[in-house]
């Protein structure tokens, strides 16, 4: 695998059931849905040890984001090779169904609470869908404290003690480690930092038909990793760096990650030198031209733009907007 250059991989669509999902993602892949379930997550750049993506495009087809890590990290990861043990990021579209449940994820330093292997998890997302009972709980209250939590724990009110906001189409939201958060009746992009550590501090009292049992909580956990001043968390503000060719928004500068979003029909540069992009299409098509070889890109799709690829021109076929997640260089 070293031999093969490496050039713009597509990667193919895990899916996840999830007791809060429904069936919308549909819309945004072509990839069928598993008959029945209710599918809340698609994992579309993974590097997990139990779900790893598969490339589904040239030379490559078939090996996994992990394989291209292990072997082609130089090329994959440019100036940033050696800095991270795997992929440092996973890349989803969700489905809240139903609203998930009041939920906090550690930060990297708490390392009481992640297992080995992990770390933290600061997310972001970028809202594609929202329906007439769409929330986005991010947040406490001003002066919410554990001791107010944990009665209202106790009288299933939870919910009384977090802020919250009706999203729009487009609205963008960082929700750091340490942040009480949930959503529910929408469709969203996330980009997160490569963790699985989640910790459940209420989940509306409902049975999952499959087990027939409520799902477990962990209590005390969530609290040990809530941020106490993480309060009344809204969208974002995107800063507009270039309104031509493309509109180019800056929607999160993160320590763990950098989210752009391209909006035109005029062709534009995407990618960069010497280190990795990836790309969402998350409306429109267009084609990305990597030394006059073009690789065809359509909504719902994401792209892994090698170190060694550069900067390529992007080139719509009528309206276009596409989220570009970088990480950080320095």
């Amino acid at each position: 695998m070293e031999q093969i250059p490496l050039y713009p991989l597509k990667f193919e669509p895990i899916y996840q059931y999830r007791i809060w999902g429904g069936r919308r993602l549909s819309n945004l892949l072509t990839k069928p849905l598993p008959p029945n379930d209710p599918i809340g997550e698609a994992w579309i750049l993974s590097d997990r040890d139990d779900h790893p993506s598969k490339v589904t495009n040239g030379k490559l087809k078939g090996q996994t984001i992990s394989q291209l890590f292990e072997h082609s990290a130089d090329q994959l990861m440019g100036s940033l090779a050696g800095k991270f043990k795997r992929f440092p990021l996973l890349l989803k579209f969700l489905d809240c169904q139903q609203v998930l449940s009041v939920q906090v994820h550690p930060s990297d330093h708490q390392k009481k609470y992640i297992p080995k292997s992990e770390n933290g998890k600061t997310e972001s997302w970028v809202v594609l869908e929202t329906g007439k009972d769409g929330i986005i709980y991010a947040g406490l209250k001003p002066g919410t404290t554990e001791e107010k939590i944990r009665a209202a724990l106790d009288e299933h009110k939870v919910a009384d003690d977090l802020a919250h906001f009706k999203p729009k189409l487009g609205d963008s939201v960082l929700i750091k480690a340490g942040t009480v958060h949930t959503l529910g009746d929408v469709v969203v992009f996330e980009v997160q930092e490569n963790s699985d550590v989640t910790f459940r501090l209420y989940d509306w009292d409902r049975i999952d038909k499959k087990t027939g049992k409520p799902r477990d909580l962990q209590v005390d956990e969530a609290l040990a990793c809530i941020d106490f001043t993480k309060t009344d968390i809204g969208p974002v503000k995107p800063a507009i760096e270039t309104e031509a060719p493309a509109l180019t928004e800056l929607l999160v500068d993160d320590e763990h990650f950098k989210m752009r979003r391209f909006t035109g029909a005029l062709p534009f540069m995407v990618g960069s030198d010497n280190n990795p992009r990836v790309l969402v299409c998350i409306e429109g098509t267009g084609e990305l031209d990597n030394k006059n070889e073009f690789y065809t890109f359509k909504k719902g799709e994401v792209i892994l733009i090698p170190a060694v690829t550069g900067a390529c021109p992007f080139v719509p076929k009528g309206k276009v907007i596409l989220l570009e997640i970088a990480l950080p260089e320095d």
